[in-house]
């Protein structure tokens, strides 16, 4: 399986950036895509998982504080998913990896390489 992230960029707050999960490699079409971020200088926090979508069934789970403000949708046709994210704080920059899960109660298997969100005061 292979992950690769797009979308990040440069925002000022209360911008709006839509992340884009791109996958390849898949053998079944029953699996989990979770967004997670990482600030840097602070791995040793490790990753803060934002959002889940089972996409066969659509099912979405949030972090509790971003519910509302993250949104994350899945194009089957595509292998793709999406992280839409709205009013966007400085608190909200880190890198956002999208990570493949059997499911969105196990932990990721496969890991995208990252995209960078920057959101300036």
């Amino acid at each position: 399986v292979q992950l690769v992230e797009s979308g990040g960029g440069l925002v000022q707050n209360g911008g709006s950036l839509r992340l884009s999960c791109a996958a390849s490699g898949l053998r079944f079409d029953d699996y989990a895509i979770g967004w997670f971020r990482q600030v840097p200088g602070k791995e040793h926090e490790g990753r803060e998982r934002v959002s889940c979508i089972d996409v066969k069934s659509g099912a979405t789970f949030y972090k509790d504080n971003l519910a509302g403000r993250f949104t994350t949708s899945s194009d089957n046709a595509k292998n793709t998913v999406y992280l839409q994210m709205n009013s966007l704080k400085p608190e909200d920059t880190a890198v956002y990896y999208c990570a493949w899960h059997m499911s969105c109660e196990y932990t990721p298997g496969y890991w995208g390489q990252g995209t960078q969100v920057t959101v300036s005061s």
